[in-house]
């Protein structure tokens, strides 16, 4: 990865430059459109030293009316090369980062949850657009700008020895300290440009983090503290870009003044050595004024550029960051998840978030198929991670999930997920229409077939009291519906997909007693005849779950049936009962 202390970083540069492979022509093109630049660049000032000493000294007006007619066609040529130049380089740069974005989000859709646990969502949403965005100028505003200033002035410089080497060394005078300040600026840039993307990069996540927790923020009041805290973050994101903001002001003064001295220098002397009636014509004196000034533009403006270069080096250095992480999935599985009867074994399965914490400590149970298993527990107890860790969201760090007798991890990845559906206490849905957030827009499921399925687990009159029905647009997150309504619209995703296992986190603590008992009705219709694992939360589940495995600190205490259980005296699950199920059994 880049360093911070390099000017620039080759080996970056080149791995950037291999996205490009796809568009060498235009490439190519853009590079030679460059070269045209610098070369007509040279032509004009020529053509106008041509005409002063030619025509306009001799006062030969049918010359000077044939020069400026060439000077027209030059700038002509110059008008249509930058046009095919600026727009070619931007079309480059919009397709290099519309295939890194496209890899980047493919590679995101990969990433082990764990991956997702440890990074913050508005860093990854920075990467993905803003930075990515920010790589763009490379193509654009950086490297392509950079090269046609740096062939201008290799040709300026060459035409100037070429014409006058004494003004030549002049003007080559200026340069050393022009150059040593653009050293020095481009370093200092460097450094403030990557605290810059690190400040866009908090205040993204900050924002973003508030805006999604906006209610708790307004339920404790934490709107002045939040508030002074984002006044913080945005001071800091200021200074970053202040800092910028410093070193540009230094540096382009001293670029104009440099450029000023060069241009007086040369009209001292040239005009001198002219009016002596030297080997300097007036006509070489306004080539001069003219090429110094075109030699120290891009002196100017190549700082400018390497500003826009090194900052899409520093993002091109972040995406990549991302783009080497390994943080995969191991899906080199082969078998097909087709016809499966739904036999389920865990084996000594151990499993920790972190390494040196375990979660899950060596459990073992069979779920044969058809029937319903519940599990229960307390909070923390590691109810959740079995569903976690059959699907393969995290890997496991020793024993064996299998399934029909078949390792999970000999499954590929992709038919494993569609074979098994998980229906989470944290439903998520897309700001779509609620037929598209229960297809998950899979062409092969059609509105009839999400109807039939609605009608037969008893969702499709609440959908129906919907404005628009099927077509409703739930808003981000789904926040125009209840809990009980996503939960349901969760279960009827989770139906149409026609899974062979399914895994259900079926709380509703916050749910109302008309959609709880929907859900109830539409548990047992999803669970009937199909391998079901439970996160039991409610009585009902549980006196009808074939068995129940009670988990208490990643352990499974005990298993049987709910008559089994409450047979055993002073057993978890006997006293879990009591204090908490009774209660709703009385109600």
């Amino acid at each position: 990865m880049a360093n911070s202390g390099n000017a620039f970083d080759f080996k970056l540069f080149r791995r950037l430059l291999k996205f490009t492979n796809a568009y060498r022509w235009i490439f190519y093109f853009v590079a030679f459109a460059a070269i045209a630049m610098s070369a007509l660049a040279v032509l004009r000032p020529y053509l106008l030293k041509e005409a002063i000493d030619n025509s306009i000294v001799p006062q030969d007006a049918d010359g000077f009316l044939y020069y400026i007619l060439l000077m027209v066609i030059v700038l002509l040529l110059e008008v249509v090369f930058q046009f095919a130049f600026i727009f070619y380089a931007n079309w480059l740069g919009q397709n290099v980062i519309k295939d890194l974005r496209t890899k980047l989000f493919k590679l995101m859709m990969s990433f082990k949850m764990q991956y997702f646990d440890k990074s913050a969502v508005g860093r990854l949403t920075t990467r993905a657009v803003n930075d990515i965005e920010t790589i763009s100028s490379i193509f654009s505003q950086g490297l392509f700008m950079i090269i046609s200033d740096l062939l201008k002035m290799v040709a300026i410089a060459g035409f100037m020895l070429l014409h006058s080497w004494r003004l030549a060394l002049i003007v080559f005078a200026i340069l050393p300290f022009i150059l040593y300040a653009t050293r020095l600026f481009q370093r200092a840039m460097k450094t403030a440009f990557e605290e810059v993307r690190n400040q866009v990069a908090n205040l993204n996540s900050f924002v973003q983090e508030r805006i999604t927790g906006m209610k708790i923020v307004q339920i404790f009041t934490r709107e002045r503290t939040e508030y002074e805290h984002f006044k913080e973050i945005n001071q800091k994101h200021k200074k970053a870009w202040v800092k910028t903001v410093w070193y540009n002001s230094i540096f382009f003064p001293i670029a104009e003044m440099a450029s000023s001295v060069a241009i007086g220098l040369v009209v001292w002397y040239g005009g001198l050595n002219a009016a002596e009636g030297g080997v300097i014509t007036l006509g070489v004196v306004a080539m001069f004024i003219e090429l110094a000034q075109m030699l120290f533009r891009p002196l100017r403006q190549i700082a400018d550029k390497f500003n826009t270069l090194q900052m899409g080096m520093v993002a091109a250095n972040r995406v990549f960051g991302i783009l080497d992480t390994k943080s995969h999935i191991d899906n080199q599985g082969e078998v097909e998840f087709k016809d499966t009867k739904g036999y389920i074994e865990f084996k000594d399965v151990r499993f920790g978030y972190n390494e040196d914490e375990a979660v899950i400590k060596g459990i073992s149970f069979a779920v044969h198929p058809g029937e319903t298993v519940a599990i229960v527990g307390a909070t923390g107890a590691g109810k959740s991670t079995i569903i976690n860790l059959l699907s393969r969201f995290y890997e496991i760090n020793s024993g064996e999930i299998l399934i029909d007798r078949v390792p999970v991890t000999a499954y590929s990845l992709q038919s494993l997920r569609q074979g098994i559906a998980v229906v989470l206490q944290d439903v998520f849905l897309f700001a779509d229409t609620i037929f598209n957030n229960i297809t998950l827009n899979d062409p092969s499921i059609t509105e009839e077939e999400v109807i039939a399925a609605a009608k037969e687990i008893g969702v499709h009159k609440f959908i129906k009291t919907l404005p628009g029905g099927y077509q409703y647009n739930v808003k981000e997150r789904g926040t125009m519906l209840s809990s009980g309504q996503r939960q349901l619209i969760a279960f009827l995703r989770a139906y149409v997909s026609k899974p062979s296992i399914l895994v259900l986190d079926e709380a509703t603590s916050s749910v109302d007693s008309y959609s709880e008992e929907m859900i109830q009705t539409a548990t047992e219709k999803i669970t009937k005849g199909r391998t079901s694992i439970v996160i039991a939360h409610r009585l009902a589940t549980i006196k009808k779950a074939d068995k129940i495995l009670v988990m208490d600190a990643g352990k499974i205490v005990e298993t049987g049936t709910h008559k089994e259980l409450l047979k055993k005296e002073n057993g978890y699950y006997r006293n879990l009962y009591e204090v908490q199920f009774m209660a709703e059994e009385a109600i």
